[in-house]
């Protein structure tokens, strides 16, 4: 690409040192000039001038913590959609079942992703329920937290489990009649590994889903992801995405710490501004939403609860821990020698203080204090001032979830755990004024990829159904925004390449319909929309990324489907 002038009539550079401009100068992928127009013309002289005739144009968004292939595996076509974003009740998601059924041959499996007991208010379908919908179509139907699985007497007997039922693999479980038999349930990731991989293999093009994901990410305005599942059979698959003309993501990875390989380097024929391993993830607890967190305070008994399946005598507390003590300690031991950043998924509070016990001590024994590892805390939904303040001084970084508060953030307060917990979940000023460095991110599949949602519940405290709860946890506009584009990218070691239009980077934009600053906060998700994402200079072009990825031989990509054996968020 030859240089090029773009202007726009502002741009939002998140440059602290020119936070605005009217154009800006490109050679090739980088950025070459910043400021207006006589100012680019006299650093590129003869370059052609191209008014983007967009409102706004500012720096791609960041998704800090994302799981893109997996996820889209997981969530696009073959499968079909009954998250609660897309279906908000049990009948919404019975209206897909029927359409499917109406819709499809009559011989192909069904696959629905993304039901939520507490969201849809409906107790967790077993194979009884589906065999009445369904009857001998062969049927799944994954939960939105990624924990479990829901199958039909057609699926049991379609794998042979009817006369030999499979045991119980190691951290995860089947449910079971009182005689053995299945009941149609399953529990953590090697189980639905077992009940989906299979009918993926059959019924689609894992790459295909992955780069509709890729595609449904860019129409959000991301331009720079991470996989913080990563495993090294997923390299080949990111290899091919990366080459299609028009790939609209760039991907940092980080390794998960049960495969055999965690603690070594990988590279990418892509190239680092592409593709790049950054680090190594552990989980020390699980999901808000199916009761597995390593909380202090007890899960309340409401109706949502008891929906959900979540029973307060057993849920929570310190028995959710994923790893002992011992365990983190040898997985720090073998990694911080080599130099990953570290990133622990910690959702409630006991699982906090574990993490940042493991890593002050680590940081300790490694002689890490003080330095820039920017090792880091995932999601953090319970977390107070006192975890946030403690990041801050070992130099951790804490990436935050607003989707946890923007979807469930009205259950979160009085009827999953009590106000005290529950209304200043996802505390964003406590985290932001402690001085850490922090990120917003989706975390899809579990949500849509919407930065701009993001960063509007940051900054309102307003829920989906329109509750604030604890108002004072807010921030700012410009903190919201930089936790999603530069913040974002100091946190995965990308601030030199992404997350500011400043000379140097890469060029990589949003476009955008107004600009945010002028704009209503509580106006901002319906106001400020994103029109398209450019790449090293190039606007994206998503048919001609998706066409490219679907008309190739993908057939040496089928085993994206056998998803991890375990982990996940």
């Amino acid at each position: 690409m030859g240089d090029v002038i773009l202007t726009a009539t502002t741009i939002i550079t998140m440059n602290d040192a020119a936070p605005r401009a009217q154009a800006v100068a490109l050679s090739g992928d980088r950025i070459v000039a910043v400021g207006n127009l006589d100012e680019c013309r006299t650093a590129v002289p003869g370059a052609e001038v191209v008014d983007t005739g967009v409102a706004v144009l500012a720096p791609g968004f960041v998704e800090p913590h994302g799981h893109p292939l997996i996820s889209g595996i997981a969530t696009q076509a073959p499968a079909r959609s009954i998250a609660p974003w897309d279906c908000p009740s049990w009948a919404d998601v019975q209206k897909v079942f029927a359409d499917a059924l109406a819709t499809s041959e009559a011989h192909t499996p069904l696959w629905f992703a993304g039901y939520d007991a507490l969201l849809q208010g409906h107790p967790a379908p077993d194979a009884a329920e589906l065999d009445d919908i369904f009857g001998d179509r062969v049927t799944v139907v994954t939960d939105n937290s990624g924990h479990g699985v829901y199958f039909n007497t057609a699926l049991i007997k379609r794998y042979g489990w009817d006369t030999n039922p499979p045991a119980d693999p190691v951290a995860s479980h089947y449910g079971r009649n009182a005689d053995g038999s299945l009941n149609g349930q399953g529990f953590e990731l090697p189980v639905v590994t077992a009940v989906t991989g299979p009918l993926m293999a059959q019924m689609g093009d894992p790459l295909m889903s992955a780069a509709l994901y890729f595609a449904l990410m860019s129409r959000g305005g991301y331009t720079s992801t991470s996989d913080m599942t990563f495993d090294p059979k997923f390299a080949a698959g990111y290899e091919a995405l990366a080459a299609a003309p028009s790939c609209p993501l760039r991907v940092s990875m980080w390794e998960m710490s049960i495969t055999d390989t965690y603690w070594k380097p990988t590279s990418f024929s892509a190239g680092d501004t592409w593709l790049t391993k950054a680090g190594v993830k552990l989980w020390t607890d699980g999901s808000p939403w199916v009761g597995n967190i390593a909380i202090s305070f007890p899960y309340l008994d409401t109706d949502a609860t008891r929906t959900a399946g979540i029973d307060p005598a057993v849920a929570g507390g310190a028995d959710s821990m994923n790893y002992s003590r011992e365990q983190l300690d040898a997985i720090l031991d073998r990694a911080a020698p080599e130099g990953w950043q570290m990133a622990f998924h910690a959702n409630g509070d006991l699982a906090l203080d574990l993490a940042l016990d493991a890593y002050e001590d680590a940081l300790n024994r490694h002689d890490l204090i003080g330095t820039d590892h920017r090792w880091r805390l995932e999601h953090c939904g319970a977390g107070t001032r006192e975890h946030f303040d403690r990041a801050a001084r070992l130099g951790v970084h804490v990436s935050l979830a607003p989707f946890q508060y923007y979807y469930w953030g009205d259950l979160l307060d009085g009827n999953i755990f009590d106000t005290e917990h529950g209304a200043r979940w996802a505390a964003f000023n406590d985290a932001v004024s402690s001085g850490a460095c922090v990120s917003l991110h989706n975390d899809g599949s579990v949500s849509p990829p919407t930065p701009i949602v993001n960063i509007a519940t940051a900054v309102t405290r307003r829920t989906r159904g329109g509750g604030v709860h604890r108002p004072d946890q807010a921030i700012t506009l410009d903190q919201a925004w930089r936790a999603q584009t530069i913040d974002a990218a100091r946190t995965l070691h990308r601030e030199d390449v992404v997350g500011s239009i400043e000379v140097g980077k890469l060029a990589d934009f949003v476009e955008l319909t107004a600009d945010p600053w002028t704009v209503d906060p509580e106006a901002l998700i319906d106001t400020v929309t994103v029109t398209g994402t450019w790449l090293g200079g190039r606007r994206i072009d998503l048919d001609e990324f998706v066409a490219a990825v679907g008309g190739g031989d993908n057939t040496g990509h089928a085993h994206l489907a056998e998803r991890p054996a375990k982990g996940c968020c």
